[in-house]
């Protein structure tokens, strides 16, 4: 039985064609295509339509290849969204969540409802660019998109709609806008009503596994694919991601990494508590009715914005290259918060780490190796201490931390992650995301009974790399001149600019 995975991230999506019979999972690559996004004037866009077209060319190598999968699903980021108006048809491309428009929003919504209300009615993290934000913004400047807009869906529901032509929200993917009740278990009116924006654009809620509609007739017809069901799996790409970790026990915690790290665990109910909303944790929708404890941690874009400055400047450096010089540079010299909101925007990326660096009195870095070095240093070092706020916050203890994605080919990251936490980490599979989306689709149809035996197949089928910490009191010293240096110490979220 085989079925197709679309999974969108920040900077790139891919199609994967997973497999399963009595081997286990296998999985193959079908396309690959970068995710750019298009800046226009000051305003910065995705380019939705080039991914619908990027979808298309994926279907097109199927049908080329002579395969036929049973079903398709789609998973991407969160919080942005794409409007249609009353004929049905996209109104504009969808704004990028780092758009400068967004900016100081979330401040003024907090003072006029105040933040304890928004998360009370919501257990999600406070981020400037949340869904609920940029909506705001965009009707306080009088969008004309606002003035013609009839319905709402988030990035996977507009590519499933325009594969489909069913309008559909999909639950973890709504959970992530700031808008959605997990205690109503609906859209949450009176913020709609708050930021005058109508909850009739707001459609019902499908779980993950739901069947929203059958590959429209003309791209059968354009591709000469037969028609093939389009499932809502769990459409954030983190939701996707948890589905595949390979954990052995029911309490575990996890590292999705990549552009963005999420670090969290899974429970039955949301912790929506004064503690949570003080550390600034999220409270997100998960595969089989369950929620994500997590904490959103700026993660590699640091690093990758970093060489995409190097490569504009003609000092371009490949990632294998950049790490090696990264393990020779002096350790521990330079540290910082990678959650400095100096941190958020694109743009000179070194430059604001040598301002930080500056500001708190350390050793200021200026090659690639140690800059590097810095920024890998410091996600290792704030994994610790969002690792300790997770097991706080669930009141659970856990014995090492599951890392998936992308970021886990970072082979560096992980052994530091390691060392910094004090415990093991288990790194695989890269592709969590994808195949947390098959997982969800293989359920759905019944060939798994259930999310944990999905994960006892994960575990069977994907080779999965153990770390064992090193250099225990070197990192344990550091970590303390870390909490020194980010005034994260005693126990809470300072998100503030040095």
């Amino acid at each position: 039985m085989s079925v197709l995975a679309y999974d969108l991230g920040a900077g790139s999506g891919r199609a994967i064609l997973g497999h399963l019979n009595d081997r286990g999972i296998e999985t193959r690559e079908i396309h690959r295509f970068k995710n750019e996004p298009v800046k226009i004037g000051d305003r910065m866009h995705w380019d939705i339509l080039r991914l619908h077209h990027e979808i298309l060319q994926g279907l097109t190598l199927i049908k080329q290849q002579g395969e036929v999968p049973e079903s398709l699903g789609i998973d991407s980021w969160g919080v942005d969204f794409g409007l249609l108006g009353s004929n049905g048809e996209l109104l504009g491309n969808p704004y990028h969540y780092r758009d400068t428009q967004f900016n100081g929003v979330m401040d003024t919504v907090c003072q006029e409802l105040t933040a304890k209300r928004v998360f009370e009615r919501t257990g999600i993290q406070f981020l400037p660019f949340n869904t609920l934000y940029q909506l705001t913004a965009l009707k306080r400047s009088a969008s004309p998109l606002l003035r013609e807009a009839e319905r709402f869906l988030m990035i996977p529901d507009l590519l499933r709609y325009f594969l489909t032509g069913e309008a559909v929200n999909e639950f973890t993917n709504a959970t992530t806008t700031q808008l959605y009740n997990p205690v109503l278990g609906q859209w949450d009116r009176e913020l709609l009503a708050h930021i005058g924006v109508s909850d009739q654009w707001f459609g019902d809620v499908v779980l993950p596994g739901s069947t929203v509609g059958q590959l429209r007739s003309s791209i059968c017809n354009d591709i000469g694919l037969a028609s093939i069901p389009i499932l809502a799996v769990a459409e954030h790409d983190t939701g996707s991601a948890v589905v595949a970790v390979p954990a052995t026990e029911t309490s575990f915690a996890y590292l999705s990494c990549g552009t963005w790290s999420l670090m969290g665990t899974e429970l039955d109910q949301p912790v929506i508590s004064a503690e949570s909303m003080e550390l600034n944790f999220t409270n997100e929708g998960g595969a089989g009715g369950t929620y994500r404890l997590l904490k959103n941690i700026m993660g590699l874009w640091i690093l990758q914005e970093c060489m995409r400055q190097w490569e504009r400047e003609g000092q371009g450096i490949s990632y294998g290259s950049l790490l090696a010089k990264a393990e020779i540079a002096p350790a521990f010299a330079s540290l910082f918060d990678p959650d400095d909101v100096l941190f958020l925007p694109a743009g000179n990326m070194t430059e604001r780490i040598r301002q930080y660096c500056q500001k708190t009195g350390q050793r200021v870095p200026e090659d690639q190796g140690s800059i590097a070095r810095a920024i890998l240093e410091s996600l290792a070092l704030k994994y610790r201490r969002v690792l300790e706020w997770t097991e706080q916050l669930s009141e659970k203890t856990f014995g090492g931390l599951h890392m998936v994605g992308g970021g886990i080919q970072n082979e560096l990251l992980c052994q530091w992650t390691a060392n910094s936490i004090g415990k093991p980490v288990w790194a695989g599979p890269a592709e969590g995301s994808a195949i947390g989306n098959m997982a969800v689709q293989w359920i759905a149809r019944g060939t798994f009974k259930d999310i944990w035996e999905a994960r006892r197949a994960i575990r069977d089928s994907f080779p999965v790399s153990e770390y064992e910490p090193q250099d225990r009191s070197a990192w344990a010293e550091a970590y303390e001149r870390f909490l020194r240096i980010t005034a994260l110490s005693p126990g809470t979220e300072t998100g503030s600019e040095v």
